[in-house]
């Protein structure tokens, strides 16, 4: 198919400059591959394309109406060959991205008013998720997750600082309740659990050199961290977040942070997509302007 659409395509030429010298020059080959490939196309369809002689070329009869029928097919493959190369020099286009809730409030829609102003033509097709994503898989464009579980083939680039997360709870829940000084304390209270695609959150812990992972329990197992927080919030238990989430109510004494000094920092958010190959101009375009100046 490929060779039979480059033998029309080189017969249009031909014969609309009349001239094989001219028709190679303006394909990049040589005159007599030209001619060989006008004659295989002639032989394929038991037609004379082409009347000859040592100073004019001219089509004939069947040769006209072939590059009748053919112009407007070969014009509209070229405008879509030349709009697929636009994705890789203009900012435009479909980006479909992935990410968690959490992501997308603290990283994306900082950044979104002045990202759609500076780029109109982009639309960003976001879907969220708690847990890891096979990008190629499921036909993403890039996601944004957070550097530990992100795969080590794929391309990542920073899109936050370090990050902590905060144990808290509501003062509603700590007035009948002591305040959990170490992680396996948290086996004595009731606790709000993120599910993640390969099931519940565990709560990692660090202090110096030491490490406690504690599976926790309660009555409320979600996957939506808004929701979480909300649950929180209302006194239902404690839960895990990110201090970028909850510092505005701890400051206004909404929720009581506990075992800070259990929660050292942790890499950060990153923005990852599979190669930089050919990378189109509106991926490009969101690397840039998510890109963490730290």
């Amino acid at each position: 198919m490929t060779n039979e659409l480059n033998e029309l395509s080189a017969f249009a030429i031909v014969a609309s400059e009349r001239n094989f010298t001219r028709a190679a020059v303006k394909l990049g080959v040589s005159q007599s591959a030209l001619s060989h490939a006008i004659r295989r196309l002639e032989e394929r369809l038991e037609l004379q394309l082409l009347a000859r002689t040592t100073k004019s070329v001219a089509p004939t009869a069947a040769g006209a109406a072939l590059l009748n029928d053919l112009s407007p097919a070969l014009e509209q493959i070229a405008r879509a060959v030349d709009r697929a190369r636009s994705v890789r020099h203009q900012p435009a286009g479909r980006l479909r991205i992935v990410m968690s809730r959490s992501a997308a409030v603290m990283v994306l829609l900082p950044r979104l008013a002045a990202f759609t102003e500076a780029y109109p033509d982009i639309v960003l097709d976001v879907v969220t998720v708690t847990g890891p994503v096979d990008l190629v898989a499921g036909e993403y464009d890039a996601g944004i997750q957070l550097g530990e579980y992100i795969q080590k083939d794929m391309i990542a680039v920073r899109v936050t600082p370090e990050l902590r997360l905060a144990v808290v709870g509501s003062p509603r829940y700590f007035a009948s309740r002591r305040i959990p000084l170490k992680p396996k304390d948290l086996n004595d209270h009731r606790c709000i659990t993120l599910r993640l695609t390969g099931g519940p959150y565990r709560w990692e812990f660090q202090q110096g050199r030491k490490s406690v992972t504690i599976n926790v329990n309660g009555p409320l197992i979600i996957d939506d961290t808004h929701l979480v927080m909300q649950a929180v919030l209302a006194g239902v238990g404690l839960g895990l977040a990110y201090e970028e989430q909850v510092a505005g109510h701890i400051a206004k004494r909404r929720l009581i942070r506990v075992l800070e000094d259990w929660t050292p920092p942790i890499p950060g958010f990153f923005l990852y997509y599979p190669s930089r190959h050919h990378q189109p101009a509106a991926l490009s375009a969101l690397v840039n302007a998510l890109r963490s100046p730290g």
